[in-house]
């Protein structure tokens, strides 16, 4: 049967704890903690020149120029500076782009129909881009932190320039230690991401962009804080090639973000120095990109602390009720995203879905 109540019936019942604690092995260990260490130095350098700056209130900004250097980490020789770039265009276009229809008057709900556009706009040019992890929610998490308050096109200016400026350093460092990445041979070959048809990419990035638009605006409608946050939740099941690994990645973002929003409330109860953060952001973000290649929740239990002590660095006047807000906001944004990936999907998905049970069952 592939229709789309048996198919979420399917979903629901095929959800095995097994399937979301399995480890898998990483395509290249030494690339993913590379591409950690290159960001984590980024980070090491750019927020305590920020905080020396006269503009110290654009750390958060800094933090995420430095996300570029994830990017490209399965690249051939010679494509991944390219792709770094392209990232750090990416990154600081999100935050400029969602700054400036801030400055210009956008309402909170036209500012979540932006952020959602931008989902979709992003992952066609990941996937188009041959971008690799972590795609397009990293362009998304930017865009999502630059709304709110825009007092003038000074700070439109001042955002843009410190996470472009960030982001270069970023790509300058990845060059300089390129050296250092395992290319692929035929004995040991580095995955390779299709090159999907063009309507493949359209198809996916509109469901992207609409799951992303009914996650935020039912939790802005809700009275949440971050809505930003549900889209996100939202993108990261719906990108899922399959409709049984959105399921799974609904489930690991769900217990994953729980975990890590305790353990960050945990942290933030105890008034940590701008230092400590610091040092927490640099130890997360390495381990991270070493982890969440062999599972996607034990991932999640650490970039939850990473994305909050950065909302903490750039806001910390809202203290650790942040945490809470990041379980509630993901929480219906993957649940939102899980429906929607099954109401949009083809008579392809669900038959492929079928077939995966069958040999499931026959297994």
């Amino acid at each position: 049967m592939t229709r789309r109540r048996d198919a979420m019936r399917h979903l629901l019942a095929s959800m095995r704890l097994a399937d979301i604690l399995a480890f898998a092995q990483q395509p290249s260990l030494r690339n993913a903690a590379l591409a950690g260490l290159q960001a984590s130095v980024a980070i090491a350098v750019a927020i305590p020149l920020a905080f020396a700056s006269p503009w110290p209130h654009l750390v958060g900004f800094a933090a995420l120029g430095a996300l570029a250097a994830l990017f490209g980490r399965f690249a051939p020789a010679k494509g991944r500076g390219q792709i770094v770039l392209y990232a750090a265009i990416c990154q600081t276009s999100g935050v400029g782009v969602m700054s400036l229809a801030v400055w210009l008057g956008a309402s909170p709900e036209l500012q979540l129909a932006l952020l959602a556009l931008l989902s979709g706009v992003f992952f066609f040019i990941s996937a188009t881009g041959r971008f690799g992890p972590p795609g397009a929610l990293i362009f998304i998490f930017a865009a999502g932190a630059a709304m709110g308050t825009v007092d003038g096109w000074q700070v439109v200016v001042e955002r843009v320039s410190a996470t472009g400026g960030v982001a270069i350093l970023a790509w300058l460092i990845c060059l300089a230690t390129e050296v250092f990445r395992h290319k692929a041979t035929e004995e040991r070959p580095l995955p390779v991401e299709p090159a999907r048809p063009l309507s493949h990419r359209l198809t996916a990035a509109t469901r992207i962009a609409v799951g992303a638009g009914i996650a935020a605006l039912v939790t802005h409608a809700m009275g949440a804080a971050h809505p930003a946050w549900a889209a996100m939740g939202a993108v990261a099941v719906i990108q899922g090639s399959h409709l049984h690994i959105s399921m799974n990645r609904a489930l690991q973002r769900m217990m994953g973000t729980v975990i890590g929003a305790l353990a960050v409330w945990l942290v933030l109860q105890l008034d940590p120095s701008v230092t400590m953060v610091v040092v927490l952001l640099i130890g997360l973000q390495f381990a991270t990109e070493v982890v969440i290649g062999a599972n996607y929740g034990l991932g999640q239990v650490l970039v939850t602390p990473m994305a909050l002590l950065m909302s903490h660095l750039a806001a910390p006047q809202a203290g650790a009720g942040i945490a809470p807000e990041r379980v509630f906001d993901t929480l219906v944004g993957v649940s939102i995203g899980m429906v929607i990936a099954v109401l949009l999907s083809t008579l392809d998905d669900r038959t492929y879905l079928a077939e995966h049970r069958a040999t499931r069952k026959r297994a």
